[in-house]
């Protein structure tokens, strides 16, 4: 888990597209948080700050701290919305997390010890099929990303989600098969040697 960083924002008094198009035209961005029973929140940012977290690597599986007239908020975000042609952000949705809740949403997959698969190491190919899978996780234990570990793995293997060592309290929401993340393909060189000693091995 990272280190949890703090944002700045001021309260906005009003909702609705006339308060939020007056708070972008004076440099903020719109933004509320939401969630937690209790009443939505309504807030801005300051553009540069947030700008410069909204590019960081990973930054909707991780938690912040927005900090509103002295009080800290707990919050993941949700969603940004983006200007068509400029590409700024315009509005921003947290979402409020409390000690002990869990959440649902997309992780990262990483891919170690690929030295150590016979199959990539043959010149096999690493196919991915789920660059991010979703899972079900800890509000306060959000992990970066999910390691697979190639360790052993063949050409013509796959790696399914059960031979992943998963965190504590880290759960895939599909629970009903055993599905695929990745699979080690044959390069096409040798995917044309095994086809033709194939052809040149008699009928029995």
């Amino acid at each position: 888990m990272s280190q949890i960083v703090t944002i700045g924002a001021e309260p906005r008094d009003r909702a609705g597209k006339g308060a939020a198009r007056q708070t972008r035209r004076e440099g903020r961005i719109p933004a509320v948080i939401y969630g937690g029973k209790e009443q939505p929140l309504l807030i801005s940012l300051e553009f540069r700050q947030f700008d410069r977290v909204l590019r960081t690597p990973g930054f909707f599986t991780h938690l912040f701290d927005v900090s509103v007239g002295g009080a800290n908020h707990r919050v993941l975000p949700r969603d940004v919305q983006f200007d068509p042609i400029t590409d700024r952000p315009t509005h921003v949705d947290f979402l409020r997390i409390s000690a002990g809740s869990t959440i649902t949403l997309m992780i990262p997959v990483e891919f170690a010890n690929q030295e150590k698969s016979p199959g990539l190491k043959r010149g096999g190919v690493l196919t991915i099929v789920r660059h991010e899978i979703e899972f079900t996780v800890p509000a306060d234990a959000i992990p970066e990303h999910i390691t697979v570990d190639c360790t052993g793995f063949d050409v013509g293997e796959s790696i399914h989600i059960s031979a992943v060592k998963l965190p504590a309290g880290v759960k895939p929401v599909i629970s009903d098969r055993d599905f695929t993340i990745a699979t080690i393909t044959a390069p096409s060189g040798l995917k044309s040697e095994e086809g033709a000693a194939a052809a040149e091995t008699p009928a029995a």
